[in-house]
């Protein structure tokens, strides 16, 4: 459940380089509205006095989550600010030595999508749009 969550706050991040420029914005702003109103919460009151979402170890659902924060304050930077357990979590989640060392600059990750990427994208899957 948890997981899927994610997933579906990831599927709007993920998608919106693909959409028209009018169309981001509607996408930003429903990124804000359902991670406000429909995820955050759930996952707010689920790690209320936890370490972890699930059991008392480090699960996929938990680096599912940090990944999903971040890529949610990419563009809402201030999305967490009523979510005290989530920025906990979100700090304790980032100092873990392995994804300390991937937020660090300079780190290899995968670049933003540009024009590039996206037209690569919509050729390879010969999409139109």
């Amino acid at each position: 459940m948890y997981v899927d969550g994610n997933s579906d706050l990831m599927t709007l991040m993920l998608s919106m380089p693909f959409q028209k420029e009018e169309e981001k914005q509607k996408q930003r702003d429903l990124i804000k509205q359902r991670a406000l109103n429909r995820y955050f919460p759930v996952f707010e009151k689920a790690l209320e006095n936890k370490k972890y979402l699930v059991g008392d170890k480090l699960s996929f659902a938990d680096v599912s989550l940090v990944e999903t924060i971040l890529a949610v304050e990419e563009v809402h930077p201030n999305i967490l600010q009523d979510f005290p357990n989530l920025q906990a979590f979100k700090a304790k989640m980032s100092a873990i030595p392995t994804i300390k060392r991937f937020l660090e600059p300079g780190s290899q990750k995968k670049p933003v999508a540009d024009e590039t990427y996206v037209n690569t994208v919509k050729k390879v899957l010969s999409l139109s749009w």
